[in-house]
């Protein structure tokens, strides 16, 4: 998996999360979102999920017939950090305002610069911009209400469907045919999506947790940074 297939990754998950899910406490007393309209009820899950300070964003889904996995904690207007694989190359990252910050597991180094680079950076973390170049990407993943409004924002025609549960929480299922998926939306509390379930091609199912919970985002203590190796290369 090399670098410029990230951007690839990224946009994936972006669209993906249309029919993704999230999952966060919500109280027991119901707060009416089930007599609303579907996309009512996508406008008030959107509201709710902006209005939060952090999230955790956990799951699989398929980029091209393959399982991408993230496990990312996401703190509003701080960043994010966690660990993201595909076909077994795995990689931790963390995102502290415009930098990203990236350790590689063997595989993953593997694939980005042959056997050289797996034992150059084993061990180390990787450093460079978030706003341009290869780690550019992943700057949408730093911003949590960015990224919530965009993959609540786009979708085809909605449909409203049955009550149910989602690990044990009451919700509301909205199907969108478009994007061949269904996102659940909490019934009580704050009306938070708490899952969606991705057909298709793209298959997965993607969940957010921990609403509001503190998480922590720090940047590793010692680093390569990646502007210079590029300057001392081209001397």
């Amino acid at each position: 998996m090399r670098l410029r297939s990230f951007h690839l990754i990224c946009a994936l998950l972006a669209l993906a999360l249309v029919v993704l899910a999230g999952c966060g406490k919500s109280g027991s007393s119901g707060n009416g979102i089930s007599s609303k309209g579907a996309e009512e009820i996508v406008k008030e899950s959107k509201a709710a999920a902006d209005a939060a300070t952090a999230v955790h964003v956990s799951g699989s889904l398929k980029s091209g017939g393959a399982p991408v996995t993230l496990n990312l904690s996401l703190v509003a207007e701080k960043g994010a950090q966690g660990e993201i694989s595909q076909n077994g190359a795995s990689f931790k990252l963390i995102l502290v305002g415009n930098t990203a910050y990236i350790s590689g597991s063997p595989s993953f180094y593997r694939s980005l610069g042959g056997s050289a680079a797996a034992q150059l950076f084993k061990g180390k973390w990787l450093k460079a911009s978030a706003t341009s170049g290869e780690f550019a990407s992943f700057k949408q993943l730093a911003d949590m209400r960015q990224l919530i409004d965009t993959t609540l924002a786009a979708h085809g025609t909605l449909v409203k469907g049955a009550t149910t549960t989602v690990n044990g929480q009451p919700v509301i299922a909205i199907t969108d045919s478009a994007k061949d998926g269904t996102l659940y939306v909490a019934t009580t509390g704050k009306p938070y999506p708490l899952q969606i379930a991705k057909g298709g091609s793209e298959s997965g199912t993607i969940t957010f947790s921990n609403w509001n919970q503190p998480a922590t985002i720090t940047a590793p203590s010692s680093s390569v940074d990646l502007s210079e190796l590029k300057a001392l290369a081209g001397h």
